[in-house]
């Protein structure tokens, strides 16, 4: 249109006269439409934001105790051990100095000093304290990551089933969210064949996770080298792995965990995250921290810090440095870890005994993973799935529906596969059973299961029942 009034031989003043009536007009009309289209309360980002299932369910959990027996909750990613008294007595120390007020947000120069010895001792690694930021938990810099290093329309890279904040964040930041499907032949191994394809220019971000939430899988060194020579060979050096390893200190069987970043060359391009919630019974403690490769890098994420959360509690940071650099600490995560491969092995069991269920052994963390297939098809389940409405099975699955059946039912708390990355999760059945309880309680829980699979008649009762099917 403006091309259109304005012609070539118009004198230079006309012709901006009129560029500017044209430009006032067009401002004119926005605003008016501003102006008559009555202000949302959320802007559209909003929409595009996930969140952790684990959480949500806490309110269905509520509704299935509601004039009945408890629920036993294999849900919740949160070991069921005390905080070690040496760390407990170290915060309390720490109250008593009154060491309560604001302090440095990258984090106290003492705990990232021991964050960075510990890189050492563990891997090898030899880390500048500078490059070290402490976050109130993992969460905040895997947030920070997707904000930091990935630009809008730039494809986001991450295991599917994976920690489901890597996939919620994407959308949110106007990425494009790319799964390497992770598949029981595999063992859950997210090797070279996974992820070479998937490389391109427009790749922005990568995120690894060992050992695994939900699988439990553990990379060993030769598949952590092969990945890292692929990323080296086809990614620019700018690009970034975060690599969480939250679950660190959680291995089975003389298993033990590695670090991409220890893999020649790949320091330079990985962020570690950690932190106290798993290895130190510590989840309310809410003390984590990523190291990154250069300080500049830790510098715009300390940046980051003063703008969203100021600082961590300091009296937490120094029972987060008894933690680390305690001989105690050694003995208590012993103990927790001999506790859950025991109860590895009683869920594993107990699970693989089950018609219709067959679940593999991690070698980490502390979940079990079963494949419920089979049960599903016994029951009828993915049948009964497949001719529900369409806008159910949107935000739903056959596993789904299990989960939901046997919370309401047979009162034991689980998670479905679709809870750990909706994309890649079509025709994958599982559920992941925390084992954060009592030997006794996860037996019990493995034998309602056992019923809930035979309960075909009640299951058909149970979707006819108006319970809401979707989490």
């Amino acid at each position: 249109m403006l091309a259109r009034r304005m012609g070539p031989s118009d004198p230079p003043v006309l012709r901006k006269f009129r560029y500017n009536l044209y430009i006032l007009r067009e401002v004119r009309i926005g605003l008016m439409a501003i102006a008559s289209s009555p202000k949302k309360l959320f802007a559209d980002r909003m929409i595009r934001i996930g969140t952790e299932s684990a959480f949500a369910l806490g309110g269905r959990i509520s509704e299935a105790e509601l004039g009945d027996k408890p629920v036993i909750r294999c849900n919740l990613g949160q070991p069921d051990f005390p905080l070690p008294h040496h760390i407990t007595a170290a915060v309390k120390k720490a109250l008593d100095m009154g060491l309560t007020t604001y302090c440095d947000p990258q984090g106290i120069p003492e705990l990232r000093s021991s964050v960075a010895k510990s890189m050492g001792e563990k891997h090898g690694l030899d880390v500048d304290p500078e490059r070290v930021v402490i976050y109130p938990g993992g969460r905040p810099p895997i947030g920070f990551a997707h904000m930091t290093y990935s630009e809008a329309g730039e494809e986001v890279i991450y295991p599917s089933p994976g920690y489901p904040l890597f996939e919620s964040f994407i959308p949110y930041f106007r990425c494009n969210p790319i799964p390497v499907v992770l598949e029981e032949s595999d063992d859950f191994a997210l090797k070279r064949d996974n992820l070479e394809p998937l490389l391109n220019d427009r790749t922005g971000l990568i995120f690894l996770n060992f050992p695994s939430n939900p699988t439990g899988g553990v990379a060993t060194r030769e598949e952590l080298n092969e990945l890292a020579e692929l990323i080296i060979e086809k990614t620019s050096p700018n690009l970034r792995v975060y690599s969480d390893e939250s679950y660190e200190a959680i291995t089975f069987d003389g298993d033990e965990h590695t670090s991409i970043a220890s893999m020649p060359g790949m320091e330079a391009r990985t962020i570690i995250a950690s932190g106290c919630s798993k290895t130190y019974a510590w989840t309310g403690g809410r003390v984590g921290w990523a190291v990154y490769p250069t300080v500049e890098e830790a510098l715009a994420h300390r940046q980051l810090a003063i703008n969203y959360f100021a600082s961590i509690p300091p009296y937490n940071q120094w029972g987060a440095i008894e933690a680390l650099e305690s001989p105690e600490s050694a003995n208590s995560i012993q103990i927790m870890v001999e506790a859950f491969q025991r109860r590895r092995d009683l869920v594993v069991t107990g699970l693989n005994e089950i018609s219709g269920i067959t679940c593999q052994n991690p070698k980490g963390a502390f979940y079990a993973f079963p494949n419920i297939e089979g049960a599903l098809q016994n029951m009828g389940g993915i049948k009964a799935f497949d001719e529900l409405p369409e806008d159910i099975r949107t935000d739903s699955s056959p596993a789904t529906l299990f989960q939901l059946f046997l919370l309401y039912k047979y009162k034991v708390a689980t998670m479905d596969r679709r809870s750990f990355g909706t994309l890649g999760s079509e025709g994958q059945h599982f559920l992941r059973i925390s084992t954060a309880n009592a030997d006794e309680e996860l037996a019990e829980a493995v034998s309602r299961i056992g019923a809930a699979t035979k309960d075909a008649d009640g299951f058909r009762t149970f979707l006819d029942s108006g319970v809401q099917l979707t989490l």
